[in-house]
């Protein structure tokens, strides 16, 4: 079964062209390296919580397999995303976010800063990440070996692995 993939990038300044996305490519990337996904849509928005929850909402009724964030899950006053994410998300998969950080610590203790949230809505896996190139891609690369076989009991399709 091959993942289709939606990356959003959450960044004020991506979404005015005063700055180019690098995380967003690089979540993409590293989705088709390493998990062999298709990536089916990928966009930006500013730090809007109408503007994120729109997008994700609109890419669940698409049935996307796994939409991924990138962006507002820091502590900053514009961080939304986590909010805006829990709007959508029907049922939250906290586990998938602590697994993340507690991976991540070894590296950087400010993984755990990270507000990012996970959860399934209708049959769509939502995670958000951080901003950063490297946060993103560190806190998705921690994810790798389940997100598969989340998306797949996503499906329904799932039973132990």
């Amino acid at each position: 079964m091959t993942l289709r993939v939606a990356v959003l990038t959450v960044s004020d300044r991506c979404s005015l062209g005063e700055a180019t996305d690098e995380s967003g490519p690089a979540v993409a990337a590293l989705c088709r390296e390493k998990l062999g996904a298709q990536i089916v849509a990928s966009a930006g928005v500013p730090d809007e919580r109408g503007a994120i929850s729109a997008a994700l909402a609109a890419w669940v009724a698409q049935g996307i397999d796994l939409v991924l964030t990138t962006g507002g899950t820091g502590m900053s006053p514009r961080d939304v995303t986590p909010e805006a994410a829990l709007s959508v998300i029907e049922r939250p998969a906290p586990g998938l976010m602590e697994l993340a950080r507690a991976r991540c610590l070894a590296k950087t203790p400010l993984a755990f800063l990270s507000r990012g949230v996970a959860g399934v809505a209708e049959r769509t896996l939502i995670v958000t990440l951080p901003g950063s190139p490297r946060g993103a891609c560190e806190q998705l690369g921690a994810l790798l070996d389940v997100l598969p076989h989340a998306v797949a009991q996503v499906r329904g399709q799932g039973g132990h692995p």
